[in-house]
């Protein structure tokens, strides 16, 4: 067996140097990669989209200060993403509440996100500051219904369904709640030593969205309690609208919204 020497060292040379180490996009292991850099982009994505309201006050417990909802509405997207740069074919959801920053950005917060990719739920974390777990996620047709589910520690925590391409819509209706396609995050990474390294709220939005085909109609939403997928603390109390899209979309870098070690509180704050 001979080994060889990658970009960046690697077996058979050097490791990486200090340049290659401090530069954007950086990841380990050096010699093969986890976590991808920007850009990356999806192909034939298909995706479903739950609409519930739920009560005001359950949605107020899970927004980190300063955060603001604009709603009472969630969302959970369930992604069958068949066609990933780097990542490969994997599933994912993503549960999402309205939510703005005081005098700022508005857009959908995630209190939780599932995915079978744990390049994926690498990415998540450590580059855009999303709450990734591993869960089973799934997303298929059943005769006339799309049927999504997440599951972790054996128990379906959402099963979603909707009913099958019954009334085209345009892509405009996809933001009937929320501009969802400003995802907003709370990055939390701490020092090896226990202080506090990184604490932000950042922003991403897709780049290069194309939407194929896009769908409504009624649907549902059922959630079972789990103390490692709580998604039951946001209850349904009304469904609402389903959609089914396809689309091809691009992940680019994001932005930092508030640097919480760099901002004074505010008057009023609780820190």
């Amino acid at each position: 067996m001979t080994a060889t020497s990658g970009e960046g060292g690697g077996w058979g040379g050097t490791g990486p140097n200090r340049a290659e180490i401090i530069r954007s996009g950086f990841s380990t292991p050096a010699d093969s990669p986890h976590v991808p850099s920007f850009p990356f982009s999806y192909r034939n994505a298909e995706i479903l989209t739950l609409a519930y309201r739920t009560s005001p006050d359950a949605i107020a417990r899970l927004l980190p200060e300063p955060l603001e909802p604009t709603g009472d509405v969630v969302l959970i997207h369930i992604y069958k993403l068949n066609d990933t740069d780097w990542l490969g074919p994997y599933t994912e959801a993503n549960i999402m509440v309205g939510a703005r920053l005081p005098g700022g950005a508005e857009g959908a917060y995630s209190p939780w996100l599932f995915l079978s990719s744990s390049s994926g739920v690498s990415q998540g974390r450590e580059v855009h500051g999303q709450p990734k777990k591993d869960a089973k996620v799934q997303l298929r047709p059943k005769t006339d219904a799309w049927v999504g589910r997440v599951r972790r520690n054996g128990i379906d925590v959402v099963t979603g369904t909707m009913a099958y391409k019954q009334r085209r819509c345009g892509p405009e209706s996809l933001k009937r709640y929320m501009d969802f396609g400003l995802n907003l995050n709370l990055k939390v990474i701490d020092h090896i030593d226990g202080r506090p390294a990184i604490r932000q709220i950042t922003a991403r939005r897709f780049a290069d969205l194309t939407i194929h085909e896009s769908w409504e109609g009624p649907c549902t939403v059922e959630l079972r309690p789990n103390v490692q997928a709580p998604v039951y603390r946001l209850p349904v109390l009304e469904m609402l609208d389903g959609f089914y899209w396809r689309a091809d979309f691009t992940l680019v870098p994001g932005v930092i919204l508030l640097d919480y070690l760099a901002t004074p509180p505010a008057a009023g704050s609780s820190a």
